[in-house]
């Protein structure tokens, strides 16, 4: 269960001054119960359909099964997306699989695949990713819902005239696994002409909200982590957020404070800042999803209102090195949350050694673990005396559970703020404009270049 501590964005947690005041917590429950309405009434109309994540039990199953096969045939999985279809797999990877995965032994992985991602088409990158792999034991997981995306198409086209030169054409699809749309595209006309095994991808489920679908099952189930449990942990966020009552509805809440703390206390920068190693890929992930989804030209009634938060990663304890002496004392446009554990799963005492100076004496005898929560603590609460909004997320553990109930909530929160804002959540009208040029720029037939829309100035 997700538990939200958000007494630091209230002003009678912070300096008196700034912050959400009591009244206008009250106005915001009053208000949460029509925004919990509506998304209600959207999902019943086929929008939310990340919400029914939580039920994918034969899922699950098909891929575990269909995984447990492949264990022993393949030293490396290669997953080709972008976006959607690889942030959330590598904030999987990071959060649930052993720690350096990769250079493990075949024995300490379970004899389960190294995982690489390759989610840009920088060629030097992908050409030194093939050069390490053997293609006769390789896997490729391609991921795009629509299968036209265009880097992950190219990055395809490489990769499978890597493997057909390697291993041969006819042998070639054994080493293929695409996750597409359910029905079409040329993906899955591809898996239905040469018998390539596909996963779907939902209809109504956009690749930001598409991390506990099979885009991130599959590659999850083939190293190991336990999806189940990640879909269990799912199904328990969109329980949490069945409420209307805002203060018993952990996303709901975090929505509305978060917006409030943007409109009306000009908190426009929303930091998420995971306290351990392990969710350190979730804060890029949170903000494809956040600023995507939010971040709008128009309303859903068709005014031009340029809307949404600037999301914005930190890592702690390593920021409060860096990007915290921003957070404390520059401009009060930030909200900063941090996401911590309560069970870190190993902690390592801080021994005593001899010859050490009077400096090093406070050290011994504590752990690992009360230092980094101490430094939470400590920064939260140093965050509040400048009175600089911050909120706390914890989670019971990092297991694939809690993992699975953090996403969900996350996203849940998402759509309620979408409505709280007034915008489609789901769309990203804005990144049209360059697919199109990139089309028009690559010779795609049908798609020409709009004229120039500025001058471009070189120096050097």
């Amino acid at each position: 269960m997700i538990r939200l501590s958000y007494g630091r964005v209230l002003q009678e947690g912070l300096d008196g001054r700034r912050g959400i005041t009591r009244p206008q917590l009250t106005e915001l429950a009053r208000q949460f119960r029509g925004v919990h309405a509506e998304v209600m009434a959207r999902r019943k109309a086929g929008e939310y359909g990340f919400l029914s994540l939580g039920n994918q039990a034969s899922l699950v199953r098909e891929i575990r099964t269909w995984a447990d096969a492949q264990q022993g045939r393949f030293d490396d999985l290669l997953v080709l997306g972008i976006g959607g279809s690889a942030l959330g797999t590598r904030t999987l990877l990071s959060a649930l699989a052993e720690p350096a995965w990769n250079e493990l032994t075949p024995e300490q992985r379970g004899f389960r695949p190294r995982l690489t991602i390759l989610e840009n088409v920088d060629p030097r990158t992908v050409a030194a990713a093939l050069r390490r792999m053997n293609p006769a034991r390789t896997l490729v997981n391609v991921v795009s819902k629509s299968g036209g995306t265009a880097e992950t198409a190219a990055q395809y086209l490489v990769v499978r005239d890597w493997l057909n030169r390697a291993v041969g054409t006819a042998a070639a699809p054994h080493h293929l696994v695409f996750t597409t749309d359910p029905e079409k595209g040329a993906l899955r006309q591809l898996a239905r002409t040469e018998s390539i095994t596909a996963f779907p991808i939902p209809s109504d489920v956009g690749g930001r909200f598409s991390v506990l679908t099979s885009v991130g099952l599959v590659p999850a189930a083939l190293v190991g982590i336990d999806i189940a449990g990640l879909i269990a942990g799912a199904a328990s966020a969109v329980a949490q957020a069945e409420s209307d009552d805002l203060l018993t509805n952990p996303a709901g809440c975090y929505a509305a404070l978060l917006h409030a703390a943007d409109v009306e206390h000009g908190a426009h920068i929303h930091v998420l800042m995971p306290y351990v190693d392990r969710l350190r890929d979730l804060g890029a992930w949170f903000v494809q999803l956040w600023a995507e989804s939010l971040g709008k030209r128009e309303s859903r009634g068709g005014q031009v209102v340029h809307r949404g938060p600037t999301p914005l990663a930190a890592v702690g304890a390593t920021d409060q090195h860096s990007q915290v002496q921003l957070f404390m004392e520059g401009p009060f446009n930030k909200v900063v949350t941090f996401v911590m554990p309560d069970d870190l799963g190993d902690d390592v005492t801080i021994p005593t050694l001899d010859g050490l100076t009077s400096d090093f004496d406070y050290l011994p005898g504590h752990t690992l673990g009360e230092l980094l929560r101490a430094e939470c603590e400590a920064t939260s609460a140093a965050l509040a005396h400048q009175g600089r909004m911050n909120a706390m997320l914890r989670l019971p553990d990092v297991s694939a559970e809690s993992v699975g109930a953090l996403l969900m909530f996350l996203q849940i929160a998402t759509g309620y703020a979408g409505v709280w804002y007034g915008v489609n959540p789901f769309d990203q009208p804005g990144v049209e404009l360059g697919k199109t040029l990139t089309f028009a720029a690559m010779g795609r037939p049908g798609y020409t270049a709009p004229p120039n829309g500025g001058v471009e100035a070189t120096v050097g």
